[in-house]
């Protein structure tokens, strides 16, 4: 089957009109990828009133205070606008005032789960509006797991949607619905098959849309391979390994990529120096350049420790924290810039008071968008020491800016990262396995060592940057599990 696929991907953000994280990133680069194999895509997604500037980005409304029925009781009142991703790949944005333009952030809301049953229904249908037969409709993260769910009852009738069959994403399975689901009550978890509340019940903030997908969707794929198997597991599986292990031959891995038009350290505006692969020793100019930027004293001899990411325990700062003090005592500088924990960027910013000369904290994301490829250009190493990385893409940004991994071997970082050996000479950075603060200090002091021997890291350097991690192979294995669920001939598990 080599016939031109008719593609929907729904998504709760995408960059650059909405961002909170790399689930943005993924929502902007796998259409693009998509669109460049020659399949009829489109892309749907929320307008945040307060955040996505309508005249900006050139959005056109194209239709007004249409009515959405909820269900037998419930309507609301949406408008549609289009722009573009590139060109020929149309992006459909979702308006509704009361439930999207309220807020400075994305996410936040008491009433969550209602506000992404209203997106994921608009959205059903403006896919019938478009008339837009779909083979595929592809739903990223919980905020869309409704739609796998409404596909196979309200709308299982629908002319235009008849055939489309769905693929569920999971990017973060922590994330199942608009609140930590271990805080919901037991007499209140959602069995994943009962009638969905109207509106104003407000049960309706108990329905848990990552689980209902799960049960729903002809695939399910989580962002890497390593996570995949790491789900079917009572201590990655989020309560939801059960079910998961039901529908075990329909669940996948793909590994995400990056953007590489938009993360090409020989074309980056954001850096003080371009270089490539061909001229690996231009960086050390990027180092000293980031040096004098962030106050720190400039030699290009110090080696640089970033962490670009958010702030928590994901990511694994309960072990930084406990180790930091011993490892500013050394010539080591370390970075860090993101939001998220209070608690932890207050602990950071002690640490950077009593060691300003080897410590920087920037707890902000949008600097972090800022001086993100700066930051990799000018470091020697990427530390993200993660409790668990559905995939994670700062790694493979990193690495093609030529700075090296120290990671965890969990998920989309067992994947991505191969641990250097030093017998062989092969690996393209530093792992370790064991989520304890003695694992992690081994793997950065044999990352410090290994320093010293400028050949050996240049080496390790050249193999990062070498690496290829662009979303075209991604993307065309996206393609064969679109093709494997068109196979499955409406049959169901």
């Amino acid at each position: 089957m080599n016939k031109e696929l008719k593609i929907v991907s729904i998504s709760a953000e995408i960059s650059p009109f909405s961002k909170s994280g790399g689930l943005a990133d993924v929502a902007r680069s796998l259409p693009k990828a998509l669109k460049r194999l020659n399949h009829d895509i489109i892309i749907i997604t929320p307008l945040y009133g307060k955040i996505i500037n309508k005249k900006k980005h050139n959005l056109k409304l194209i239709h007004e205070n249409v009515k959405v029925f909820l269900n037998s009781e419930d309507t609301v009142t949406v408008n549609y606008w289009k722009g573009y991703s590139m060109e020929n790949l149309p992006i459909y944005f979702i308006e509704n005032k009361k439930f999207f333009s309220c807020r400075k952030t994305l996410y936040g809301s008491a009433h969550e789960n209602a506000r992404f049953l209203i997106f994921d229904i608009a959205a059903l249908k403006l896919i019938s509006m478009l008339k837009f037969e779909a083979d595929i409709v592809h739903c990223h993260d919980w905020q869309t797991g409704l739609i796998p769910f409404y596909l196979k009852t309200d709308f299982r009738y629908s002319k235009t949607l008849k055939n489309a069959k769905t693929i569920f994403t999971i990017h973060n399975l922590v994330f199942q619905l608009g609140h930590n689901w271990w805080e919901i009550p037991q007499d209140k978890k959602d069995d994943g098959r009962k009638r969905i509340p109207h509106l104003a019940d407000d049960d309706i903030e108990y329905i848990n849309f990552a689980k209902r997908a799960i049960l729903s969707a002809d695939m399910i794929n989580t962002v890497s391979m390593q996570y995949r198997d790491e789900i079917l597991t009572k201590d990655f599986g989020q309560d939801l390994h059960r079910i998961l292990q039901n529908r075990e031959d329909r669940l996948f891995g793909i590994v995400n990529g990056i953007d590489y038009g938009a993360y090409a350290p020989n074309k980056d505006p954001g850096l003080y120096r371009k270089y490539d692969i061909h001229s690996i020793k231009e960086k050390l100019l990027n180092k000293t350049f980031l040096q004098k930027k962030f106050n720190l004293p400039i030699n290009k001899n110090t080696p640089i420790i970033c962490t670009t990411s958010r702030v928590t325990f994901q990511k694994g700062f309960e072990l930084i924290l406990k180790i930091l003090e011993p490892l500013a005592r050394t010539k080591t500088q370390f970075i860090f810039i993101g939001s998220g924990d209070k608690n932890y960027i207050k602990e950071l910013q002690k640490f950077e008071k009593k060691f300003p000369k080897n410590i920087k904290v920037i707890p902000s994301h949008k600097l972090n968008q800022k001086y993100e490829t700066l930051v990799y250009a000018g470091s020697d190493f990427f530390m993200l020491p993660s409790h668990h990385e559905p995939c994670g893409i700062n790694q493979l940004i990193s690495m093609r800016y030529g700075c090296v991994p120290i990671v965890r071997k969990v998920g989309g970082l067992y994947d991505t990262v191969t641990d250097f050996n030093p017998t062989t000479n092969k690996g393209t950075g530093f792992t370790f396995e064991q989520f304890n603060e003695f694992a992690l200090f081994k793997a950065i002091v044999r990352a410090l060592e290994t320093y010293k021997y400028k050949n050996i890291m240049y080496d390790i350097v050249f193999r990062g940057m070498q690496q290829s991690n662009s979303w075209e192979i991604p993307a065309k294995k996206y393609v064969t599990l679109y093709k494997k669920a068109i196979k499955l001939n409406g049959t169901k598990k």
